[in-house]
């Protein structure tokens, strides 16, 4: 199984091209869009997101992910496997939080190449045949290296991260980390801890943990980010 986590988004050809490449070159492997509105042009913001949808992901998948403002530049293609699990992408740091929340994780840097490689869609051309030939049972060629982009980032991200079509405004932070009790900062706001949505009056404003174990920040049947002023990458802050 193939997942795909991209901030290509789903108008104009960039994912139908995706989808054709591995349709060709593997028939009939099962690809899951993941994701295709990540953080634009954000590693770091995406990495976060990559890292709090892994755990979902069934062991020996493959993650074909791809976030990459610096395509054609120097950052190095990567083939990170971590606890069983193999990412396909940019060494941006992409992969740099997974990594690190991973009881066992490797790092080897493409050498493969195909005949034909576009400076600016590597996605189609370098990545998917990679991805590809790792679901065929391949090994491209490869060599190890020290990846370490990423590093300096905090193991929890206090920002926003993502804003959904409802307007729920998901943080990088692990809920797992702040007291329930804990009151969250957000623009001019103070926000509590409720369990869900009904538990708040309508219209009202709470954090609470998501379904994916990080922090997001509601307003009950509202557009919490329109509510609170909030963009991506807005700093929100554990004030107790």
């Amino acid at each position: 199984m193939l997942f795909l986590f991209t901030d290509f988004g789903l108008d104009g050809p960039y994912v139908g091209q995706i989808h054709t490449v591995l349709a060709g070159a593997v028939p009939g492997l099962p690809v899951i869009d993941l994701m295709h509105d990540a953080p634009v042009h954000d590693p770091r913001a995406s990495a976060f997101l990559l890292a709090a949808l892994t755990p979902h992901m069934p062991e020996r998948c493959i993650c074909l992910a791809v976030v990459d403002p610096g395509v054609g530049g120097d950052r190095p293609p990567v083939i990170v496997e971590a606890d069983g699990r193999r990412f396909v992408g940019p060494g941006n740091g992409l992969f740099e939080i997974v990594r690190r929340r991973a009881n066992s994780a490797t790092v080897r840097f493409i050498d493969w190449r195909p005949r034909r490689l576009s400076s600016s869609f590597h996605g189609r051309d370098l990545f998917a045949p990679v991805a590809a030939m790792l679901a065929r049972g391949e090994e491209p060629p490869t060599h190890d290296g020290e990846d370490r982009c990423g590093a300096s980032w905090p193991d929890d991200l206090p920002e926003a991260i993502y804003i959904d079509r409802f307007g729920n405004v998901m943080t990088g932070i692990r809920a797992s980390t702040v007291a329930p009790e804990a009151i969250i900062g957000a623009g001019s706001a103070r926000i509590r801890q409720a369990a869900t949505f009904s538990d708040v009056p309508r219209g009202d404003a709470f954090w609470y943990e998501n379904s994916l174990g990080l922090v997001e920040i509601a307003v009950n049947t509202g557009n919490a980010a329109r509510a609170l002023s909030l963009t991506p990458g807005a700093a929100v802050r554990i004030l107790t």
